[in-house]
């Protein structure tokens, strides 16, 4: 569901828009500011609690966790695209499909916590100018793109944390190197001679044990409008900033719900997860070299949070495909989808290959059938 958010001027009735990076809403028209009212301790920490995943998946939380909303997925990208009051018909903010209402309502999980945005625009646009600095081979356009100070889209993204505490019981083999000498057969000039060499070979104990590990705030990107690869490499997100969910916060900026379902978000934490545990199998097994035959994993105390992170997104068109490109809006870090400029390549081949040829005339001018210069000797 994307949801644009409007909160007009008490002195002029212009939109007020989040501040990022500070605790407030400021008009671009009049200048007016409106402090956002903080949040007691008490309740912050009674907003950023944890839900039971069990009762999550069985759609039993309580009522104040969810929420009916009116929504429809759009044809083209897949956002899901919420609509307020009497509207029955927008377009889809990511690729402007126009989209209608379904019939009917959708209770969801409501998000109960995000980190603000505290990157501007202006400084979000700097972060992928650099980024897009150090690409080889883009086109010129491209960089053209951003010094033309195209706007950049503000957007809260869905994403689920999940915790666990784990207990896995494995069974695999440890292995240890050992050496042994061998005779060989080598040429040296031309000829053969029988030489001593030492050969490394692996003598493998069965291991079997236990690893425990708790794990807090696995993040999964809840968002199918958005490359998961982008999204999820978004990293590192400072979770400590977490905020009380509150409409002031998105202010100007657009919040767009989930569209991966909390149990499709617990089988990729639980992916997660086990790499983790297969690193952790492998330590404890210890020796040269590991093999892994079986991990049998009990997960405890499972919980969930459903919340919101800030990006930055910019779109670019090149030979008819989109290109995207998102600004992580709390670090400045940078993934995007990158073109390629074919004539800069082509140009970079054909000048390998001249500085190629180059070098070979000089080192022996006969490979072209020609004779050496008498200034080369």
């Amino acid at each position: 569901m994307m949801e644009a958010n409007h909160w007009p001027c008490a002195q002029c009735g212009a939109d007020l828009r989040y501040a990022p990076g500070q605790t407030e809403l400021k008009c671009d028209h009049c200048g007016f500011v409106q402090a956002i009212p903080a949040k007691a301790p008490r309740q912050k920490a009674q907003a950023l609690v944890e839900h039971d995943l069990a009762k999550g998946l069985a759609d039993d939380l309580p009522d104040a966790a969810t929420g009916e909303v009116r929504s429809t997925s759009c044809p083209k990208c897949g956002a899901v695209v919420e609509f307020q009051g009497a509207n029955h018909a927008t377009q889809c903010p990511f690729c402007a499909t126009p989209v209608v209402v379904d019939t009917g309502s959708h209770r969801r999980i409501k998000p109960q916590a995000l980190v603000p945005f505290e990157l501007t625009e202006s400084q979000a646009r700097t972060a992928l100018k650099g980024w897009l600095g150090g690409l080889w081979f883009a086109p010129n356009s491209l960089l053209e793109y951003t010094r033309a100070g195209r706007a950049m889209d503000g957007i809260y993204a869905p994403f689920w944390t999940y915790d666990a505490d784990t207990d896995s019981r494995y069974r695999g083999q440890r292995g240890e190197y050992y050496y042994e000498t061998q005779w060989v057969n080598v040429t040296v000039n031309g000829k053969t001679e029988r030489r001593q060499e030492q050969v490394q070979k692996t003598r493998w104990y069965p291991a079997s044990g236990r690893v425990s590990r708790d794990f807090d705030d696995v993040l999964v990107m809840a968002s199918t409008s958005l490359p998961a690869r982008l999204g999820n490499d978004l990293t590192p997100w400072d979770l400590g900033k977490l905020e009380p969910y509150s409409p002031d916060y998105l202010a100007g900026f657009q919040a767009e719900g989930y569209t991966v379902g909390l149990a499709d978000g617990w089988g990729t934490a639980k992916s997660v997860m086990a790499g983790v545990i297969q690193d952790d199998v492998r330590r404890d097994i210890g020796g040269d070299v590991q093999r892994v035959e079986s991990v049998d994993t009990n997960y405890a105390d499972e919980t969930f949070k459903h919340i919101l992170l800030p990006i930055w997104m910019a779109a670019y068109k090149y030979c008819g495909k989109s290109y995207r490109f998102l600004v992580n809006g709390q670090t400045g870090e940078v993934q995007g989808e990158r073109p390629y400029s074919w004539w800069k390549i082509s140009f970079a081949v054909l000048g390998a290959v001249i500085l190629a040829a180059s070098a070979a005339y000089l080192y022996d001018p006969s490979i072209f059938g020609l004779s050496r210069p008498d200034w080369m000797d």
